[in-house]
């Protein structure tokens, strides 16, 4: 361990996680490369969170015109159009903007850029472009990918990586997959006045999220008239001479669209790193093996991110990534990331944030007598005066004498940017009775958090 080494830090992977803990052991002067043999900033901000969020809002400005602008005596001469092809290259000049920042900050903080793809020689050493290099620590940040179903055509439809090559937006599409991935960019192609199609395996879409959550938005779905089919699982699908594609589902019904959209799930990126070679085990479907210090099973090699499968959002990936470096590199023995109270924003329209344990989660892990339950639903003041009065829906889980908050729930306007607040109350262990002495700001939908009766 004490020998001579190239690096004090080796991160293997350049997206939100591993640029964010090479810089952090950067900080505390260790010496680190990072290799990447892609664009910097990984899935988030080349086929993820940013370039989605940025159709988000445009699919939620054209989603308020359609339903909110003739209710406030909004009028046009023409209806609003999208101009996608602008969209697509505005959206790539900022995401090529955010790849010379991360150089940047790469450079700042003295780490070294090795563009390739690494393979592991042993548990010191890797071999990218042909060289041997060794480190005394070597993190594992290589995050993960869309993945088709495996079915008989099932390599004619696109994956979430697809969308955001798109300079040209179809007629139809139909989207495969009730998780949130499926659920957002449904939202988004419809809101954008694409005849979309979500087709779910389960029961509902976002079936492992709490029931007010899949009531609240089942029901806004149904009134804005989204198309949603439940317990349809695709057996095949097919190319048709007029380039259009037709689904075939196990309950003997197809569907006709321009487009498929597999939503169906993702893998973590191990192919090729020869992980074996330094005593990295691997969890039934291909995820690493860590521990809570994001230790691997192979010895002084980690991993944080998508690739251990434990909770895939690049906030996580990015909390984890520094605790490492914190311990690793500025003695703080004990410093790792907990993954429970994890916030989460679904970004679909409105959008929904969720934190800590759903109702059903709660009663299954606490006797019922000590789970209270307060909810709310009201039209929220947004489409107050306009025909489409679309509702808000709003829970909290509360457990013990003194009712300690274990779960914050709700679907509304502005959920996405509400939730943080309260999630940092529900971590510092907030009960009811601290909402409750928490003066309401009105009008807004977030007093309805500290309201609840």
């Amino acid at each position: 361990m004490n020998e001579q080494k190239d690096y004090d830090y080796l991160v293997i992977g350049g997206g939100s996680g591993g640029i964010a803990s090479a810089n952090r052991a950067g900080m505390h002067g260790a010496k680190v490369a990072l290799i990447e043999e892609g664009n910097l900033g990984g899935t988030c901000v080349n086929l993820g969170c940013v370039p989605k969020k940025v159709m988000w809002y445009v699919a939620e400005m054209m989603d308020s015109l359609n339903h909110y602008a003739e209710g406030y005596g909004l009028e046009f001469s023409d209806k609003p159009s999208l101009n996608f092809e602008k969209l697509a290259t505005n959206r790539k000049k900022y995401i090529d903007f955010l790849h010379k920042a991360y150089e940047k900050g790469l450079d700042s903080n003295n780490v070294e850029l090795i563009k390739g793809r690494a393979r592991f020689v042993d548990d010191f050493t890797v071999e990218v472009n042909g060289k041997k290099i060794t480190a005394h620590h070597i993190l594992i940040a290589t995050g993960g990918k869309p993945k088709r179903l495996d079915i008989p055509g099932g390599e004619l439809g696109m994956v979430s990586d697809d969308v955001f090559e798109l300079t040209k937006l179809p007629e139809s599409i139909a989207v495969i997959g009730g998780g949130y991935i499926g659920v957002e960019m449904s939202n988004i192609f419809h809101a954008l006045g694409i005849d979309t199609h979500l087709f779910v395996r389960k029961p509902r879409p976002l079936n492992n999220f709490d029931s007010i959550i899949c009531e609240g938005f089942t029901a806004i779905s149904e009134n804005e008239g989204r198309k949603i089919s439940a317990n349809k699982t695709v057996i095949e699908l097919k190319e048709l001479d007029s380039g259009s594609y037709e689904l075939y589902f196990e309950d003997g019904t197809t569907h006709r669209t321009d487009m498929v959209l597999w939503a169906t799930g993702r893998t973590p990126n191990t192919s090729g790193l020869n992980l074996e070679a330094a005593g990295v085990s691997l969890y039934p479907g291909g995820y690493i093996e860590i521990d809570k210090y994001q230790n691997t099973t192979g010895q002084h090699i980690y991993a944080v991110g998508d690739v251990t499968g434990r909770v895939e959002l690049t906030p996580v990936a990015i909390a984890a990534g520094r605790r490492l470096a914190e311990r690793l590199f500025n003695d703080k023995e004990n410093e790792y990331l907990p993954y429970d109270n994890i916030p989460t924003v679904i970004f679909t329209h409105p959008p929904i944030g969720t934190i800590g344990m759903t109702e059903e989660e709660a009663h299954d892990r606490y006797p019922e007598e000590k789970v209270k339950i307060y909810t709310s639903t009201f039209t929220s003041m947004h489409s107050s005066i306009t025909d489409n009065r679309q509702k808000a829906y709003m829970k909290l889980v509360c457990v013990g004498k003194r009712e300690k908050i274990v779960g914050l729930h709700g679907i509304g306007k502005g959920m996405d940017e509400i939730l943080q607040g309260f999630a940092v109350a529900v971590q510092m262990g907030a009960t009811k009775r601290d909402f409750d002495r928490t003066v309401a700001i009105h009008p807004t939908a977030s007093e309805e958090f500290v309201t609840m009766k």
